[in-house]
């Protein structure tokens, strides 16, 4: 069992910045994969950023070059840095976990963008 928990959501402003952490606790060696997804209102749930193995991080095509995702082992810590924020980013930001078998989620952080 892995426990997710996201936090850093909140208001920015159009080309503003902010940093989204998740967290995780329990049995974090059985991860594989981890990264975070976004679902906006009305919209279906997309992949932001994704750490896969000891690979390098995937993005979203929408957060390219904008967003990094980088990983803290020793504190078993994701952390989601975003830059130059787009209305279009708005949305509940889910930490996401893969092991083996099973796929864990976080409880969401809200992320608004607006002025």
């Amino acid at each position: 069992q892995v426990d997710l928990v996201e936090s850093g959501g909140g208001l920015v402003q159009p080309g503003g910045s902010l940093r989204l952490s998740c967290t995780a606790s329990g049995n974090t060696i059985s991860i594989i994969n981890i990264g975070w997804y976004r679902q906006a209102p009305g919209k279906q749930r997309e992949m932001v950023a994704l750490i896969r193995g000891s690979s390098s991080p995937i993005y979203g095509d929408s957060v390219k070059g904008r967003f990094t995702l980088t990983r803290d082992n020793a504190d078993d810590t994701v952390y989601l840095q975003m830059i130059s924020a787009q209305p279009e980013d708005t949305g509940v930001y889910y930490c996401y976990a893969r092991a083996r078998i099973d796929t864990y989620w976080g409880p969401g952080t809200q992320v608004t963008v607006s002025l």
